[in-house]
């Protein structure tokens, strides 16, 4: 602990953003860096506390205090050896990750948690600069080969530790690159795609093989890659969007939220769409249905389309400001959240249902009948219950945006040629080390557990490949 009175005398000091008028012109990251000084400050910061609710709080476990004086002590590639025991990929969870940790920091009990996360992407940073991030292919190969069907975090988590193992690894993925929702799914402006061709560069000089475009199930057997591997991984995700049944849903301009942004995500990166496939907020009124994250990336890209309005609804009640005394320290706080999209330009509206669209008369979307809701608690079973009030109004709209989250792994193709088990929301079932109801088959990811967090999908995938690992060695 280099100033164990640092938390005493410095204040917690955030890189903030870009400045609006500047940002939303551009898919730029949004986010900002401290300089070194101020950063190795903030390291300083933590108090490295007897019981480190941080790593309490981590899904991957990582060992914030240890890295925090690291960086303190400007030892990057001790402290990216630390970060890299327990994350596979810091790059990506240091920048998009909601940061756990620092929910769970004690600093967090004032409101004033060490920058957890912003240091994490720092010290990665710093890192490649260095030199201290290259190839590392391994001295032995096993003769294994392992194939995983889809390259999001939990994919790439199972194919890196694999290699590393010393099998030979192949990912299949069914988009033109690889990333999953990585790279088509979160927008640039939180995430510059760079950086997963940087880290996916690296894997490829280790010995893993990628191949893109080729839908298993669909461009390939499933039983021709069930014959070819010792060993296979469903790494899917989950992506069959929510929708929502009520008249007028067929109307056009009525969008699910992840084709609107894998749409911008390829237009940026260079691909050509045509003018009546193009989903375009310019000059239009924009209403995004959903009211978390992928419903902010919708708000942001939207004002960077150059929305004429933006509001984003949700059927919950709004959230309580600063503290929720229903879930305290170190607990997850369920407070409101404005994101750095909502600051660029969003109305915000809380416990609307959407009963109707409107027709403007030639087949596309004008407006929406929303109506009021409230939620009732249950006094004995502590259920919330949800009644129309029969207050309704009508919202102008000419694009509306479906962030609804997602229910399950899509079953066509893969999944309903492998015929393995699923639980009762349609995730494939896995037991404790991933393994299927299909022999030599897994699961890794949002695929078996349901809509999550990237830093959830890491942990999973790290888990998953112990036990393929294990499968594969004669230890299962």
């Amino acid at each position: 602990m280099g100033n164990p009175k640092a938390f005493l005398s410095i204040d917690r000091k955030e890189a903030g953003y870009r400045p609006v008028m500047e940002r939303v012109l551009d898919y730029g990251e949004v986010e900002q860096t401290l300089n070194n000084e101020d950063r190795k400050l903030q390291a300083s910061r933590c108090m490295e506390c007897g019981v480190p609710f941080c790593h309490w709080s981590c899904p991957l476990g990582n060992k914030q205090p240890e890295w925090q004086d690291r960086l303190y002590k400007g030892d990057i590639q001790g402290a990216y050896n630390l970060l890299t025991e327990t994350d596979d990929f810091p790059e990506f969870t240091g920048r998009i990750c909601p940061a756990l940790c620092e929910k769970g920091c004690v600093l967090n009990q004032s409101g004033n948690a060490v920058t957890i996360r912003e240091n994490e992407a720092a010290i990665t940073e710093q890192a490649f600069l260095d030199g201290f991030v290259f190839p590392r292919p391994p001295k032995v190969r096993t003769g294994k080969k392992v194939a995983v069907i889809g390259s999001g975090p939990a994919g790439l988590t199972v194919a890196n530790r694999l290699n590393r193992k010393g099998h030979d690894v192949t990912v299949i993925e069914k988009d033109e690159a690889i990333g999953g929702l990585l790279r088509f799914g979160i927008p640039d402006f939180k995430l510059n795609k760079n950086v997963i061709d940087r880290r996916v560069e690296i894997l490829k000089q280790e010995g893993i093989e990628f191949i893109t475009g080729m839908e298993v199930g669909k461009d390939v057997p499933v039983d021709k890659i069930l014959e070819d591997y010792d060993a296979v991984c469903v790494a899917i995700g989950s992506g069959q969007p929510r929708d929502l049944n009520v008249e007028g849903r067929t109307l056009k301009g009525i969008h699910f939220a992840l084709d609107y942004l894998k749409q911008q995500n390829r237009v940026n990166a260079g691909k050509e769409i045509s003018h009546d496939k193009r989903i375009s907020a310019k000059g239009k009124n924009v209403v995004v249905i959903g009211g978390g994250d992928t419903g902010s990336d919708c708000v942001g890209t939207a004002n960077r389309q150059g929305a004429l309005s933006v509001t984003q609804i949700e059927i919950m009640p709004k959230p309580p400001e600063g503290k929720n005394p229903e879930t305290p320290w170190p607990y997850w706080p369920v407070v409101l959240k404005t994101t750095s999209s909502h600051e660029e330009g969003c109305r915000r509206r809380w416990l609307l249902d959407t009963r109707k669209f409107e027709d403007d008369g030639q087949g596309n979307v004008k407006s929406l009948i929303v109506e009021e809701v409230e939620w009732e608690k249950d006094s004995e079973t502590g259920k919330m219950t949800m009644r129309h009030t029969g207050k309704t109004e009508i919202i102008q709209a000419e694009l509306v945006l479906l962030a609804l989250g997602f229910t399950n792994p899509v079953q066509e193709g893969l999944l309903e040629e492998l015929k393995v088990e699923t639980d009762l929301r349609k995730n494939v079932k896995t037991d404790s080390n991933g393994a299927t109801s299909l022999a030599k088959v897994f699961a890794a990811g949002d695929a078996a557990t349901g809509q999550s967090l990237v830093v959830k999908c890491i942990a999973s995938g790290r888990n998953v490949a112990q036990g393929i690992h294990s499968f594969l060695s004669g230890q299962m």
